[in-house]
């Protein structure tokens, strides 16, 4: 028998509990043991008929030598980090969904996880159900992954969905996902990029083999984006995305940035709406490859918490190896790496043709917005000396 330590009886949590008890029968004929929860950490008393297993004090679970397996569902690093920690240091196995703690303390956890040879994942904390950890790390190991492009945050989606097909102002959406339950009262980790920062950081973790932290990671989010520009850009068949991206750049370092984009009508970023999450990345062998599904919720997170269950109880040893330290050298800095932009203007057309000849003019009305050719953003801002800018958008 498998006994299990879960942190946290939030959204998470509850999920978790749910998917262990309705699926008992299929876990044990995944991995030939009976699965099952013995202790949860509360803060205070919930009215569940599972309530014996409550516990208040982490440890009661650090010291129960049963327990093999710790499920962190609390979020946030404090007391996560502590408790994630000792946990491994004891030689228990952690499973987590939480990205703040796996983007700043991953690199040092997934170490102690190697040494005790258990193993400390956290497949849920990129995506939710989507399985891009998993298909990164076990699916492509005969390709270099050249790029990651990804719509990490439920939220800022829900948000611009509702942008590019009611024309809602931002204020307008935000208030609706508050009122939906997808944002929060405080909805800065959502719709200033932090969250997201967080996820493309942990993938580039993986794929690139330096630890990233998210405070040396540029990030802009939401806020800013107007709704002229997604009406602009809608009749030319273009849609502003939040995006986490990675990239290798010509000189072999690593472009990073969490930033809103304009993608244009194909691919599975232009096509993931509402809620869901996608990513796109970009091999040499295989090409493109795309994962796309819910990235929050109880259930769903709580299906890749258990699914890492599953592998870690399978597992003979430390299933995800710690990627290298922090490299400062290897990250290019955004503003040097050519790339296009959406720029719209007050001025008139003529005047943009004569600065950016090899502009696209995308509309001419009120405003003047274009598509540059690859440009550096340091060179973009030396040519946009004298123009009245209303706003810039990176193009994917």
């Amino acid at each position: 028998m498998i006994k299990i330590g879960l942190l946290g009886h939030g959204v998470v949590g509850t999920g978790v509990v749910d998917v262990i008890s309705n699926k008992a029968q299929q876990l044990f004929e995944q991995t030939g043991e009976t699965v099952e929860i013995k202790s949860i950490l509360v803060r205070h008393d919930y009215d569940v008929d599972y309530k014996e297993k409550f516990v208040y004090d982490f440890a009661d679970i650090l010291a129960d030598e049963e327990i093999s397996i710790v499920v962190e569902a609390i979020g946030g690093t404090d007391p996560a980090y502590k408790y994630v920690k000792s946990a491994l240091e004891a030689g228990k196995s952690v499973v987590t969904s939480n990205k703040e703690l796996v983007a700043k303390h991953g690199f040092e956890l997934m170490n102690i996880a190697e040494e005790k040879n258990i193993n400390f994942i956290f497949e849920a904390a990129v995506g939710g159900a989507i399985p891009v950890i998993h298909g990164v790390r076990n699916c492509l190991k005969a390709n270099k992954v050249n790029s990651i492009a990804g719509i990490l945050n439920g939220t800022t989606n829900y948000i611009l969905t509702k942008m590019i097909d009611e024309k809602q102002s931002f204020d307008v959406a935000l208030k609706a996902a508050q009122e939906l339950g997808y944002a929060e009262a405080d909805p800065s980790a959502d719709v200033d990029g932090i969250d997201t920062c967080r996820k493309i950081c942990i993938l580039a973790d993986i794929v690139f083999g330096n630890h990233i932290l998210p405070e040396n990671v540029h990030t802009e989010g939401i806020r800013n984006v107007r709704i002229e520009d997604v009406d602009i850009l809608k009749t030319v068949g273009g849609a502003i995305k939040l995006l986490g991206v990675a990239k290798r750049t010509e000189d072999d370092r690593l472009l990073i940035m969490t930033a809103p984009h304009v993608v244009f009508n194909q691919g599975i970023l232009f096509a993931a709406n509402d809620v869901f999450n996608a990513a796109q990345l970009e091999t040499d062998n295989a090409g493109l490859m795309a994962f796309y599904g819910r990235g929050a919720g109880s259930l769903p997170t709580a299906s890749a918490v258990v699914n890492d269950i599953v592998e870690c109880i399978c597992s003979e040893g430390t299933l995800y190896p710690a990627w290298g330290d922090e490299k400062p050298e290897a990250v290019a800095d955004y503003k040097s790496v050519p790339m296009q932009f959406y720029v719209n203007v007050k001025d008139n057309a003529e005047k943009v043709k004569t600065v950016f000849e090899n502009s696209d003019i995308v509309c001419t009305a009120e405003e003047t917005a274009f598509i540059t050719e690859k440009i550096t953003e340091n060179r973009l801002t030396e040519k946009l000396n004298g123009f009245t800018v209303n706003s810039v958008l990176r193009v994917l």
